[in-house]
């Protein structure tokens, strides 16, 4: 596995930014899939049913679309860990180029799911022929987007506490090899290892035994 301390981010998430993340999910499915047909409707029809990947495609597409869109959240509110948060995702050219990746994203995934004759902006814009073949394309490179810009999001948010020390070969994990070195690339658990410890309490203090006749 590569670097990915950038997993690390979901343990920070408050429950604001996880009931974001689900509702996105659910409206990017239910609209999706309904206006797509994939998902049978009384609404909406299509002429050619839908390949047996349409519906991976759709459920990937929204989980990834309801995670991205909750890293625009404000996070704050009760959450599992609290990690030091680097200016990568406030930056406005960084945020609005994840937002622009993961528009594009959905909106490929989107014509790939959707019927190859009955889509009409598709059809002028890709004409008959093309547009159907290219159509498992289209899916695979809007989860590619998707999946980059959330991890863009994701990195953003975390700071590596012990990149600099792996990068010297002094990790502090507990699993390091000859020399410190861990044979490996920096995992989330390497991250964890790296948080700052609450500091020990101190001691109570002993009672006071003046005046009293029965102490030593």
């Amino acid at each position: 596995m590569g670097n990915t301390c950038f997993l690390a981010a979901f343990l920070t998430w408050s429950v604001r930014r996880w009931v974001v993340a689900a509702a996105v999910a659910a409206g990017t499915y239910a609209f999706f899939g309904l206006s797509t047909a994939v998902l049978a409707n009384p609404v909406f029809g299509r002429s050619v049913p839908p390949t047996t990947w349409a519906p991976d495609v759709l459920v990937a597409t929204a989980i990834l679309s309801g995670l991205l869109a909750a890293t625009y959240v404000r996070n704050d509110g009760p959450a599992p860990i609290r990690l030091e948060a680097v200016g990568a995702a406030d930056e406005p050219a960084t945020g609005s180029r994840s937002a622009r990746a993961g528009a594009v994203g959905s909106l490929l995934a989107y014509l790939a799911i959707g019927c190859p004759v009955c889509n009409k902006f598709a059809l002028l814009l890709l004409g008959t022929n093309l547009y159907p073949p290219i159509q498992p394309y289209l899916g695979a490179i809007g989860i590619a987007l998707l999946a980059v810009a959330l991890v863009v999001r994701l990195r953003g948010e975390v700071s590596c506490a012990t990149m600099d020390l792996w990068r010297r070969g002094t990790s502090g994990s507990p699993a390091t090899g000859p020399g410190g070195r861990r044979p490996g690339p920096l995992t989330t658990e390497d991250i964890l290892a790296g948080l700052p410890t609450a500091p020990a309490a101190a001691p109570a203090p002993a009672p006071s035994t003046d005046g009293d006749p029965s102490a030593p």
